[in-house]
C-alpha cells in the first residue's frame, strides 16, 4: 500500500524523491511493528478511571513526527504533495468497517456511547470516499473544491471524535455496574486500530488539505495570470 501511495504525483512540479519513499515506507512498516509489540505487552492498558496516557501519545507522537517533518524535511514535504489523492482517498473507503463498531456494541463487547458515535463517522466517510473518488478521477482540480476540503475536515473530526468519546468512556465509565467498558480498544487486535490506524487515517487527510491548499493557489496564481 506504502509503494502506491507514494507512487504518483497529482501536483503539477513535484517529483518525490525514490529514497525518501523507501524511507516512509520503511517507517510506516516499523511503526505497524512497534504498535503491535505494545500492543502484545498491554503497554497501552491502564487502570480503570485513569486517562488513557498511552494511547493519546501513540495519536500525538506520530502525528507530530509528520507536521514537524513536513515543514522541517523538504524531500518529505515533497513526498506529501506528490503522494497519489485518488489513492489516499481510496484508503478512506475501507471506514465503512466501522459497522464492526455497532456490531461489538450489539454484543455487549463495547460501550454505545463509544461504538455508536465511532461507528457511524466512520460508516459516513468510508460511503462516501468512493464519491469522492470519483471525482477526482473525473476533474483532478475537485481536489481544490470545498467539498473536498469539507470532507477531509469532517473526516478529521470523526477520528477526534471517537477518540474523545473513548477517553471520556474509560475516565467516566469504567466503573458503571453491567456498562460495557472500552478496554478492548488498547488491546489486540483493536488497539491496531486505535494506535495505528486513527494517526495513520489523520495523516492521509492532513496530506490531502495540504495538497488541496497548494493546488488552489495554483490556481489562483494561473487566474491571476490570466486577468
Amino acid at each position: 500500500m506504502s509503494n502506491t501511495l507514494l507512487s504518483h504525483s497529482t501536483q503539477p512540479g513535484l517529483a518525490a524523491v525514490p529514497g525518501t519513499k523507501l524511507v516512509v515506507a520503511s517507517v510506516l512498516a516499523v511503526w505497524l511493528v512497534v504498535v503491535t509489540w505494545l500492543g502484545a505487552t498491554g503497554a497501552f492498558v491502564t487502570p480503570a478511571g485513569a486517562p488513557p496516557l498511552p494511547i493519546l501519545i501513540s495519536v500525538v507522537l506520530p502525528l507530530t513526527a509528520f507536521f514537524a517533518g513536513y515543514w522541517l524535511v523538504q524531500p518529505f514535504r515533497r513526498l506529501v504533495l506528490a503522494a497519489d489523492l485518488q489513492v489516499m482517498v481510496g484508503i478512506h473507503a475501507w471506514r465503512f468497517a466501522g459497522l464492526s463498531f455497532l456490531a461489538l456494541y450489539t454484543y455487549g463487547i463495547l460501550p454505545g456511547s463509544f461504538a455508536l458515535p465511532a461507528g457511524l463517522g466512520d460508516m459516513a466517510i468510508g460511503v462516501t470516499a468512493p464519491w469522492m473518488l470519483a471525482a477526482l478521477i473525473r476533474q483532478p482540480a475537485f481536489a481544490a473544491s470545498k467539498t473536498f476540503v469539507v470532507w477531509n475536515v469532517l473526516g478529521i473530526i470523526d477520528l477526534v471524535a471517537a477518540m474523545a468519546a473513548g477517553a471520556l468512556n474509560a475516565i467516566f465509565a469504567a466503573n458503571v455496574a453491567g456498562e460495557a467498558r472500552i478496554d478492548p480498544m488498547v488491546q489486540l487486535p483493536l488497539v491496531l486500530i486505535t494506535a495505528y490506524l486513527v494517526p495513520f487515517l489523520a495523516m492521509l487527510h492532513a496530506a490531502a488539505l495540504l495538497q488541496a491548499r497548494r493546488l488552489a493557489a495554483i490556481q489562483a496564481g494561473s487566474g491571476s495570470d490570466q486577468g
